[in-house]
């Protein structure tokens, strides 16, 4: 059960990206600001987050170093991703694949009706899939390993140009 502290930061997270998604414009190979969302598998839980991406490094590389909060399954959990993605554009279409990923970093805590316990760190490492559109909407799927980093998340977000 989330708490309402938490159902009140969720909130919060979803009108800010709202608020940026429809007043953004596009992002393409300069640096961007992304906010994301979804849902994740083994902890079922919701989650937003924030992540800065490089401009290219090296041809299509970039470092995408990023920040998240969950909430649900009596768990609430920080992670911290810093991932290496590369970048393949799917013909004249405007959709670019995503492939990547990284070292990841945890920060768990488990809450109950008995009692809140303390905040535990972990580190393990994720594997990251998805699509993105030249208008900055993207979508993706990360696979991670280790203790207490989520083992799927399926999420959306938008990629905000920094100019």
């Amino acid at each position: 059960m989330v708490t309402r502290s938490g159902q009140r930061l969720a909130l919060v997270f979803v009108f800010l990206a709202g608020f940026i998604t429809f007043g953004a414009i596009g992002a393409s190979a300069q640096s961007s600001i992304n906010f994301n969302g979804g849902a994740s598998i083994d902890p079922t839980q919701v989650y937003a987050g924030v992540s800065w991406e490089s401009p290219d490094i090296g041809g299509r590389f970039r470092l995408r170093p990023g920040i998240d909060g969950g909430f649900g399954d009596n768990l609430r959990l920080g992670t911290i991703n810093i991932d290496l993605i590369v970048k393949f554009p799917l013909g004249t279409t405007g959709w670019m694949l995503i492939q990547g990923g990284g070292p990841a970093i945890s920060v768990s805590k488990f809450t109950s009706e008995l009692g809140d316990s303390k905040r535990e760190l972990h580190a393990g490492g994720s594997y990251l899939f998805g699509f993105q559109h030249d208008n900055g909407f993207f979508t993706e799927f990360r696979v991670g390993g280790g203790g207490f980093v989520p083992q799927l998340k399926i999420g959306v977000g938008w990629a905000v140009e920094i100019k």
